[in-house]
Formats: C-alpha cells, structure tokens, sequence
C-alpha cells in the first residue's frame, strides 16, 4: 500500500531546505518528510501514567486486580460528644 501527499504552495525556502538536506542523507525528499514526520510523533508520543503502565502489565488480564480508587484526606472534626449519637 503505497500512498502519497502533495503540498502545494510550499515555500521556496522550505522547498529547497528539504532538497539540500535529502540529498545529503541521500534519500528522497519524500523519505526525509516521512522521517521527520516519524521523528516528530515520537517526541511527542505522551507517556503514559504509573498506573496506566502498571495496567498493562499486571492488570486484570494477568490475573492481578488493581486497587480501588480512593480519597485520601482527613477527617473533618466533630465536637460532638460520643454519647448524644
């Protein structure tokens, strides 16, 4: 499956950045474009949460069952006496 993507009204500058640096990795400035596109989804791949990682591995499907969620704060305070409940 091979697939393509024209860009129109590219900037000159841009244009000729990419055929410098294609020629010089000695590619194509599609594959440059690919790379760097590649390059780019990486860098800003989000990682994933603790207890999102923790899931993957050892979660229900591996016969491990996860903590429920729980509010941790303190107890508010009552000055009422023990015996009027």
């Amino acid at each position: 499956m091979n697939t393509s993507i024209t860009v129109r009204d590219i900037d000159p500058a841009d244009k000729s950045w990419l055929r410098r640096h294609s020629k010089q990795l000695g590619v194509s400035m599609e594959e440059l474009v690919r790379r760097l596109i590649h390059e780019k989804r990486r860098k800003t791949e989000r990682r994933p949460k603790p207890s999102e990682a923790f899931a993957k591995f050892f979660g229900e499907q591996h016969g491990i069952e996860s903590l429920p969620l729980a509010r941790y704060s303190y107890k508010p305070l009552s000055f009422v006496d023990e015996d009027e409940k």
